[in-house]
């Protein structure tokens, strides 16, 4: 199983071979904590929940951290959603969120086997907190695989879900 992690984690599949899943929230601030203790917060900028598959890549991951730092949805000096996170000085809070792959056709208990593997998923996470950190000066995050409390003052709301199925046509 660990070879095959390694092989997936290489950016060897193609773009269309996985279907990553990010939830971006314009917010104000937000914060997340684990334990009662505050473990990562920012000011304005994103929150962004992250959800992994088995079949996800690098070269997926580049592609939707691509998109999502471009995405132009702060206003500008005439009130339209001309900026980008980098033109408001703009912030990160990401976090890993398996949930975001719940199927919930069969009965009312959802199922999350679409779900990265928890070892697979984990190094894709942290690959994706280590580019973000390259491209903006503040990047937070959640601690994966624990309970979480998110608080955020989602600004709007604006909220965008990208999926790797529609960006990596």
């Amino acid at each position: 199983m660990k070879q095959n992690l390694s092989f997936r984690t290489e950016g060897s599949l193609s773009a269309s071979g996985g279907k990553m899943k990010f939830v971006i929230q314009r917010v104000d601030k937000a914060s997340v904590t684990v334990e009662n203790k505050i473990v990562g917060e920012i000011g304005k900028g994103f929150l962004v929940l992250v959800g992994v598959c088995d079949t996800d890549t690098r070269e997926i991951a580049d592609k939707m951290l691509g998109k999502m730092l471009r995405l132009r949805i702060f206003a500008d000096e005439n009130d339209k959603t001309n900026l980008d996170l980098n033109s408001v000085n703009g912030e990160l809070l990401i976090i890993s969120q398996f949930t975001l792959y719940a199927d919930c056709r069969k009965g009312n208990r959802p199922s999350f086997t679409k779900a990265g593997n928890p070892e697979f998923a984990n190094e894709m996470y942290e690959y994706i907190l280590k580019k973000c950190s390259k491209e903006v000066s503040h990047v937070a995050s959640g601690i994966f695989g624990e309970h979480m409390d998110i608080s955020l003052v989602n600004s709007g709301p604006f909220t965008i879900v990208l999926d790797s199925d529609e960006i990596c046509r």
